[in-house]
């Protein structure tokens, strides 16, 4: 049987995709591993504090370089850019933890709080995300003057990335202590909640190929299933019982399942695409 030839925009977008779906076999495996000498957690993101860390964080940022590689054309492209602004926040600012809830990691408060031994590992991140993101943002405006680029197709992602830098220096800045208690949150909030509308419009474009009955589907149960993991995220955290059952693991752990399900998915519908170039 003979092999198809590929061209290699085709296998790099192939390998973008299975990357991604790699990434949470990576979290998986570090939490996995860590589960078996700390034991089940509050949630995924408490293993930031376990040996599971530099996987973790590894795994998020070349995630996030995938999303941008990925993004694509039209308000795909703005959501995956803005989904790729928020993975390496969730990546570089750890989640507060309840007191005694991890062996080895002190807090101060009764209740789930900022470890303060942590802050300068918090710092070190959030600085070189900003210099980072502000070169990024920087080098695109230069390539669109240089007509490198069409500055059209990236207006939305570069107000979008303006927007975020803007936001996280200020609160950073001025708000710490808040930023602290609830960066993680939110980041982890706002990258779902994008990645689920990245689903409904893989379900429903408004131009290309409409997608076979049954990846619609898919892509629409995937989308539903980020929204209702969410909810129940944004409402039971607050109440999560660090020495009852980690509901909050479960939860984490179903939103990172249907982003896997989604680059899987997409991977198998669009392995045959044919070079842009050739259209």
């Amino acid at each position: 049987m003979t092999v198809p030839v590929s061209t290699s925009l085709e296998r790099t977008y192939r390998y973008l995709r299975i990357g991604l779906a790699g990434t949470i076999v990576v979290i998986f495996v570090a939490v996995g591993q860590a589960a078996a000498s700390v034991g089940w957690l509050t949630s995924v993101s408490d293993y930031f504090y376990t040996p599971a860390r530099n996987a973790i964080v590894g795994a998020l940022v070349a995630a996030t370089l995938a999303l941008v590689a990925l993004s694509g054309r039209g308000p795909e492209r703005a959501l995956l850019d803005a989904a790729a602004l928020f993975a390496p926040l969730i990546a570089v600012v750890p989640t507060p933890v309840a007191a005694g809830a991890i062996v080895g990691v002190v807090t101060t408060c009764t209740e789930r709080c900022f470890p303060a031994e942590y802050e300068p590992d918090a710092a070190n991140g959030v600085g070189t995300y900003l210099v980072v993101g502000t070169l990024t943002v920087l080098i695109a405006v230069l390539l669109a003057a240089l007509r490198q680029v069409s500055l059209a197709a990236i207006r939305f992602s570069l107000a979008i990335a303006v927007v975020v830098l803007i936001v996280v220096g200020v609160t950073w800045a001025f708000a710490r202590s808040a930023f602290l208690e609830y960066g993680h949150f939110v980041a982890t909030v706002a990258f779902f909640a994008l990645f689920a509308l990245v689903a409904v419009r893989s379900a429903f474009p408004r131009r290309g190929v409409t997608p076979a009955p049954v990846y619609r589907v898919l892509y629409t149960a995937i989308a539903v299933g980020l929204a209702i993991v969410l909810v129940a995220y944004i409402l039971l955290l607050a109440f999560a019982d660090p020495r009852g059952i980690p509901v909050v693991l479960i939860i984490e752990t179903a939103a990172l399942v249907l982003f896997f399900a989604f680059w899987v998915v997409q991977g198998v519908e669009k392995w045959d695409e044919p070079d842009p170039s050739l259209r």
